[in-house]
């Protein structure tokens, strides 16, 4: 693919430890870019970044902790200078009826996808808008414009980023930064685990990734993945809502019947939704 050179630009991934933003990471490597992964489990990104080829480091990062996130992109410009690109790759989710969501669930999304983005974005994009240059993409979720049962304050969160993201680049409109989002259907990683994936089939992160390298190249706003799902919200938007309810609750996955009675995701949410590494810890 042709387009914007990325060799020698220097990259943030946040969440860079292991799923999307591993494969981000690769893939970003492999095509001459320096990249700094961020994670709060900062002994498996050690591990991943001693594994990936190419100039890859990595670094301790809670995307919730505004020192924590300072002191990243201190690390990052004192070891390569300034940021070139950043991506908001960092995510959790929790899944089931809404009204047996922890609080603590409700409110570890909120602080990771949806206030992680907008603390990366504020302390990254006015630097990047001094100098005239720079890229934010932000993976984000097909739940940015559809809504599955049993995802509801996921989806608020992904609604809120690309929200906030609309707004964030009309204002850096002419500055020289660009801003994308991009919007998967359901990737086959541990966040996705015991989910169902709907009427389209499950991506692997090596089609993320390749989505986040292509808006590098060649800068667009919004990506989704598989362009289908763009077509049908477009479509759907066009019907009376009771022929929406019907096309909807045949293509969207309905999480709360496909995690019902399982315990495929107890060890994930446990981790992931409780603020530490520790798997054992009970969310």
């Amino acid at each position: 693919m042709t387009g914007t050179p990325l060799a020698g630009r220097i990259v943030a991934v946040t969440g860079g430890a292991q799923g999307i933003g591993r494969e981000i990471a690769r893939q970003l490597a492999e095509a001459g870019a320096r990249v700094a992964i961020g994670d709060r489990d900062a002994e498996a990104a050690e591990a991943t970044a001693q594994a990936l080829p190419g100039q890859v480091r990595a670094f301790a990062l809670d995307v919730t902790d505004t020192e924590s996130y300072r002191r990243f992109l201190a690390d990052v410009t004192d070891l390569w200078g300034p940021l070139d690109v950043l991506v908001n790759n960092a995510g959790v989710m929790w899944v089931g009826a809404f009204g047996d969501e922890p609080e603590s669930a409700t409110e570890r999304m909120l602080a990771v996808n949806l206030h992680g983005v907008i603390r990366g974005v504020r302390l990254v994009a006015p630097q990047m808008r001094a100098r005239g240059s720079g890229h934010i993409v932000t993976v984000a979720s097909a739940a940015s414009k559809l809504a599955p049962p049993g995802e509801s304050t996921y989806a608020a969160t992904k609604h809120g980023v690309l929200g906030y993201l609309t707004g964030v680049r009309e204002e850096l409109r002419g500055s020289g930064v660009h801003v994308s989002v991009i919007m998967p259907g359901v990737v086959d990683t541990e966040l996705a685990v015991g989910t169902d994936s709907g009427a389209t089939a499950r991506l692997q992160p090596a089609d993320v990734a390749a989505a986040v390298v292509g808006v590098l190249r060649r800068p667009r706003f919004q990506v989704a993945i598989p362009s289908t799902i763009d077509l049908l919200v477009r479509v759907t938007t066009l019907l009376p809502q009771s022929l929406r309810d019907l096309v909807l609750r045949r293509a969207v996955p309905n999480q709360v019947e496909a995690v019902e009675r399982s315990s495929t995701r107890d060890q994930y949410e446990a981790r992931a939704l409780s603020g530490t590494t520790d798997p054992k810890k009970d969310r």
